[in-house]
């Protein structure tokens, strides 16, 4: 698959009818995250608040004077893996000053999925953006 930006992914979850098919769509997402290293999975990488386990890791770059932030993200649901993959999208690559003002609750409700997720995984989905959004923080 060509990478995936965020109003590609909305189209493509817009073409899908039921909810069935759109969990299936998160899923085949979660297939498609970079390996993400042993190495860090450790503690100081785990996401506390989410009901499976989680990791991210910051990749912060330099670009001039400006900075890059991406991240690395995985977890042992696959569910879990396919919104980490949404999370890549609407955060990975982007100019840490531009991040700032990103509001991810707001693509969240556009793709539809505070309303079609567990109470469990909302609360997980909102534990990884806090972390991302302190990372970006600390990095700004």
């Amino acid at each position: 698959m060509n990478r995936l930006d965020y109003e590609n992914l909305l189209e493509d979850f817009n073409l899908l009818e039921s909810w069935e098919d759109k969990y299936r769509y998160i899923m085949d997402l979660g297939n498609e995250l970079d390996p993400y290293p042993k190495e860090f999975k450790i503690e100081n990488y785990r996401v506390l608040g989410c009901a499976s386990q989680v990791w991210f890791y910051p990749i912060i770059s330099k670009i001039e004077d400006k900075k890059l932030f991406s991240f690395k993200g995985d977890s042992d649901a696959l569910i879990v893996r396919g919104l980490i993959k949404i999370l890549t999208i609407i955060y990975s690559d982007k100019l840490v000053s531009n991040l700032q003002d990103t509001d991810p609750f707001e693509k969240i409700k556009m793709l539809g999925l505070q309303d079609h997720l567990s109470s469990q995984r909302s609360n997980g989905l909102k534990s990884m953006i806090s972390k991302i959004q302190e990372i970006i923080k600390e990095n700004s």
